[in-house]
């Protein structure tokens, strides 16, 4: 069952890469939307156009990175929040980007290549098994990845490894106010779109202190953009799949928030 997740996952992600369709997230494509879930004009300008979020938030922009850290990002996609951190490191700092897709990794060193970024690197792995070491990371950030994980435990766990003794966790994810339809979470559409494998807000958190994370809190929690889920290819695969209308989904979607939270690995 998680491997078939993970086959679905990549192969849909290696489409969005190809752009053989419409990502997941209007926001690869529309600035406005971008904007919507955190990011400036500024940081939509400032790096390679091949860099589209798939997010649904703007962790880096609540890491509080330092010149000189170690930064890893789980499921880097096209490398837009590690070119962002990146920025905020310098010279004297590294990002590392882990992503399943190797059409992702692809692209993401296309546009390391093209914006010049010397400081970032993309690893080809899955985050529930980081290709990193241990105890070597200052900070690691993650955008609407680990939802899409069938193992969200071990993701938290392997993050608590790598992450030096009193490094930081800032991840923005999807999770639920309330449980899903049983239609929508069978769905492997709903799946790939970043719904049906979120789950409960409360177990979320629970999932991270579990871990052995301190200090987990939500820093900021907002409702789902309502045209990320009516618009994009995702919920048209829904509504068909499930012969469902618009407005049922919009109001399932309800039950749908972005949040960003904090922990920190003892120090």
């Amino acid at each position: 069952m998680e491997e078939r997740i993970r086959r679905n996952v990549r192969q849909s992600y290696a489409k969005i890469a190809k752009r053989e369709r419409s990502c997941c997230d209007p926001s690869c494509c529309d600035p406005e939307i971008g904007k919507k879930i955190g990011y400036s004009e500024e940081d939509l300008r400032s790096v390679s156009r091949g860099a589209f979020s798939l997010g649904c938030g703007n962790p880096v922009a609540f890491a509080s990175l330092k010149e000189g850290e170690t930064v890893l990002d789980l499921g880097s996609g096209t490398g837009l929040d590690c070119f962002l951190a990146a920025k905020k490191v310098g010279r004297n700092g590294r990002v590392v980007g882990v992503d399943m897709t190797p059409e992702m990794i692809d692209k993401a060193r296309e546009n390391a290549e093209e914006g010049k970024y010397g400081n970032v690197e993309f690893r080809l792995g899955e985050i529930e098994n980081l290709p990193v070491a241990d105890n070597t990371v200052d900070v690691i950030i993650s955008n609407c990845v680990i939802n899409l994980s069938p193992s969200k435990r071990r993701v938290f766990q392997e993050a608590f490894r790598v992450l030096k003794p009193g490094g930081r966790l800032m991840i923005s994810d999807i999770v639920l106010l309330k449980e899903l339809p049983q239609a929508i979470r069978k769905s492997e559409s709903a799946y790939i779109g970043c719904v049906s494998g979120a789950v409960m807000r409360d177990r979320y958190i629970e999932l991270i202190e579990e871990a052995g994370f301190q200090e987990v809190k939500i820093t900021e929690e907002t409702r789902f953009p309502s045209e990320l889920a009516v618009d994009d290819y995702a919920a048209k695969s829904i509504i068909e799949d499930l012969n469902m209308s618009i407005e049922t989904l919009r109001e399932i979607m309800n039950s749908v928030v972005s949040i960003s939270v904090y922990g920190r690995k003892p120090g």
